[in-house]
């Protein structure tokens, strides 16, 4: 072995590996003309790799490969188009084909898919169109490896028309065929076609079939389906592959199937950082950020670090439980870690001091951001909108139109957010009219409706908000009707309560808000007919009045208590503690705290 090594071949071979400059590498070439090892495979594959990583300039590969004979072998050429194919250069690769075609070389079945290869790398659709007349005119087009490569690239390239024609003509297809048009159907969001093409395969299924129909499926929320697929990987090879099992449990996730996604999680062999980042975040998408908090405990345990992504995604399950000392504790954890700041970090930082009432905080990450995007921009609008700095939210709005950034649904929410919070009628009449304007050409959604209807509730306007329910493309749900009873508690407008009962009948919510409220408004009116009825109605609906709660986390575990419940398994010690605590109150004097 040390022989071996102390031979010309591989201390040429080693010289080139660590070599870092053209300089250095002419002198190389110098050695390997004289010692006659310029034809040796194992040298042209390191020497096309030390082109692909360093060298720029066409003319050193070229006359490089003019040391060969292309009519003996390709090899050479192969390997320096596929060697530009994986660089950071992948034009050079087309570039040095051209030039060898033009100097006689002609391709092979290895030439093709390698030049396809560079054009998947920076999209080239043309080139692809183009090299796929090379391969009809040399015939190379009926070779599988080719049409394989290039149903792949125009899948990459988006053009799912062009992958379906070359997979439609050929006369034999394998797994890669299928799984390459059934990907690319995926990647162009062509989901339904994508399940379709996978029912019809006659050919046993790869990892990259099941990873591409269960992101399918969890695009599409096809949850049964997810299952069945769910079901033939189990029974195939592939039922422990990590990269399975995270599509699987992604798949769950995007459905919004929190319990079987929970179970494969925790039937998972080995979790990977892909794991616990799906189960994170898609805990946090589900509504479930106490459980998302529970789980990232668990990883700091696990002998994982946690990354950015799924920070971010801890960040956003403290806004939502408005737990801003664990957000500290995440902010902190990402200085301490050297975590690199990024605007996604950063924009989970703003909105999760906005909705925990931090604004000042909010303001001072936001003015540091080098970068923001319209999420950023949203993120504070609407905390400030929330905070009840009306004003200053709309001032914001004006400075992110002047910094060009277009805004989008969620903006204007925020700026009606903005405006219901802080009374400003006028300027919500104008923005909600400017918003459809060919300037921001942005359609209302039933959140936009409920916010403008809202606002007019709350300054009286009750015949207004009725008015703009007339104009709504969709029905309202228990916000809007929830704002105009409250505004009918409040302003003592019954007119419209039988229409309002007849509503609620065929009602698909069963929210319990607004059947109290509207109990309330015929109560105030004494009204007990209606009363007795509406309560029957909920009676009839199976719908009972949601308790309170309050959430509070000890030792990174959330604790949550109902009204009414003794489930806690402290509960004894709390109530004791409760009871001393209205006692000192109550000898303190303090007694109207107490009603």
């Amino acid at each position: 072995m040390r022989k071996a090594w102390r031979s010309p071949r591989w201390v040429l071979l080693d010289l080139i590996h660590r070599c870092n400059h053209l300089r250095s590498f002419n002198q190389i070439h110098a050695h390997l003309l004289t010692s006659t090892l310029v034809t040796n495979d194992l040298v042209i594959t390191q020497v096309a790799n030390f082109f692909g990583k360093r060298v720029t300039d066409l003319h050193y590969p070229c006359n490089f490969l003019k040391q060969f004979d292309w009519s003996f072998t390709s090899f050479p050429c192969n390997l320096f188009i596929s060697g530009y194919a994986s660089s950071q250069l992948p034009r050079f690769a087309i570039l040095i084909y051209r030039w060898t075609f033009r100097n006689g070389f002609v391709p092979d079945v290895y030439t093709i898919p390698a030049v396809l290869k560079s054009c998947a790398k920076f999209c080239g659709i043309a080139e692809v169109r183009q090299f796929h007349s090379v391969t009809s005119k040399t015939g190379l087009l009926c070779d599988i490896y080719v049409q394989n490569s290039l149903v792949h690239v125009y899948s990459i390239c988006g053009d799912t028309v062009g992958a379906g024609k070359v997979f439609d003509d050929m006369l034999v297809r394998d797994v890669v065929s299928w799984t390459g048009l059934i990907s690319g159907y995926v990647k162009a969001g062509l989901f339904d076609d994508a399940i379709a093409l996978f029912l019809k395969m006659d050919v046993e299924r790869n990892v990259a079939t099941f990873v591409s129909v269960l992101g399918a499926c969890g695009k599409l929320g096809c949850l049964n389906f997810g299952k069945g697929i769910h079901g033939l990987v189990l029974k195939s090879l592939y039922g422990k592959e990590s990269v399975v099992c995270n599509a699987v449990l992604d798949m769950y996730m995007k459905c919004a199937s929190v319990t079987d996604a929970r179970q494969m999680f925790d039937e998972m062999p080995e979790k990977d950082m892909i794991s616990w980042t799906s189960m994170i975040s898609g805990l946090v998408q589900c509504q479930c950020p106490k459980e998302s908090l529970d789980l990232f405990c668990q990883i700091q345990g696990s002998g994982f670090e946690p990354d950015g992504i799924i920070l971010t995604s801890v960040l956003s399950a403290c806004a939502n439980l408005g737990l801003l000392d664990y957000g500290r504790w995440v902010h902190e954890y990402i200085d301490r870690s050297s975590i690199k700041w990024d605007v996604q970090i950063g924009t989970a930082l703003v909105d999760m001091y906005a909705k925990c009432g931090c604004t000042e905080m909010a303001q001072h990450i936001f003015d540091g951001m080098p970068t923001r995007n319209i999420r950023t921009w949203n993120a504070y609008i609407g905390g400030l909108a929330i905070n009840g700095y009306g004003q200053e939210a709309l001032k914001q709005f004006e400075a992110l139109i002047e910094s060009g950034t277009r805004p989008n649904e969620v903006t204007f929410l925020a700026v009606f957010t903005a405006c219901c919070h802080s009374g400003l009628v006028d300027e919500g009449r104008r923005y909600f009219n400017e918003m459809t304007s060919p300037c921001y050409n942005v359609s209302p959604l039933l959140e936009h409706y409920g916010c403008m209807v809202d606002l007019f509730c709350r300054a009286g306007l009750v015949v207004e908000a009725m008015e703009l329910i007339k104009t709504m493309p969709m029905p309202p749900d228990v916000q809007i009707l929830g704002a105009l009873l409250s505004a009918c508690n409040t302003y003592g407008n019954v007119g419209f309560s039988k229409e309002m009962l007849k509503t609620l009948q065929n009602f698909e919510y069963q929210d319990s808000g607004i059947y109290v409220l509207l109990s309330n408004l015929y109560a105030t009116n004494k009204k007990w007919a209606e009363v007795k009825s509406v309560r029957r109605l909920m009676k009839q609906k199976g719908i009972s009045k949601a308790p309170g709660s309050s959430l509070i986390r000890v030792d990174g575990k959330s604790h949550e208590f109902l009204v009414g419940d003794n489930s806690h398994p402290q509960s004894g010690d709390i109530y004791v503690l409760l009871n001393i605590l209205a006692n000192q109150i109550y000898f303190e004097g303090h007694t109207h705290t107490l009603s």
